[in-house]
């Protein structure tokens, strides 16, 4: 569970409220097996202070935080001070509303090959935000990651936009994708876009172990309260995974 958009609300106004480490404990509560939360360069929803008490909060309740940064020295230096139980590297554009693309690992691979050795050196589980390419995947391999997620945003929009020979196509990319970095020892998550609507064909790939949704659970929360929203959106994916079984 992503919970960086209740940052996003509480910032809105500044102050303290709405807390979202209340809101990690109210979705670790509804099940969710995780908290993700993206400290951005520009800290437009997570601040520094807020990472050091969702990882004291996931801690002590023995569920994994997951920190998603860009691949810079500063946001590395945090994550050691951190430590959290995952980080996830991804592509930062200041001008950019949320994450929007892969990491281009391949063109990039001297620079975020040493901070992903770093972390991973120090006990983190490394993952790497990027397009379900051969290229990526094959560069992510290369470095000390353990994981790869694939940015699911291109079949979300194809769907949204009534497109439905493009999202087959993209998620045929994802389904292929996924194999191949299954095969090269990379543990294969999603992320980005995932809806009510559209979370059953992913996770039913049978190489996912983990999917990241936040925005859309936020958003829904609105109308029928966050427990809620994460029990729906936990039944629909245990659903898709049990005729993968």
């Amino acid at each position: 569970m992503n919970i960086d958009h209740v940052a996003t609300l509480r910032n809105a106004r500044g102050g303290t409220h709405p807390d979202p480490i209340a809101a990690a404990w109210a979705a670790i509560q509804a099940g969710a097996d995780g908290i993700t939360a993206h400290l951005r360069e520009d800290r437009r929803h997570m601040r520094d202070e807020d990472m050091t008490r969702l990882q004291a909060l996931c801690s002590s309740e023995n569920i994994p935080l997951n920190m998603e940064m860009a691949a810079t020295i500063e946001m590395q230096d945090i994550a050691l001070a951190i430590s959290p139980r995952a980080v996830c590297i991804v592509p930062e554009r200041r001008e950019e509303r949320t994450t929007e693309g892969g990491l281009d690992v391949a063109g990039g691979h001297n620079h975020i090959a040493p901070i992903a050795g770093r972390l991973a050196d120090n006990g983190m589980r490394v993952s790497l935000f990027i397009e379900a390419n051969e290229a990526q995947i094959e560069a992510s391999a290369s470095t000390m990651a353990q994981v790869v997620e694939f940015h699911t945003g291109a079949y979300a929009h194809a769907l949204d936009a009534g497109d439905q020979d493009k999202a087959a196509a993209v998620l045929k990319t994802l389904q292929d994708g996924a194999v191949l970095a299954h095969d090269m020892g990379l543990e294969v998550h999603f992320g980005h876009g995932l809806t009510f609507e559209n979370v059953g064909a992913i996770a039913a790939i049978p190489q996912a172990t983990e999917l990241n949704i936040g925005h859309f659970i936020i958003g829904e929360a609105v109308f029928m309260g966050l427990e809620a929203a994460i029990k729906d959106m936990r039944t629909m994916m245990n659903t898709a995974r049990e005729v993968v079984k």
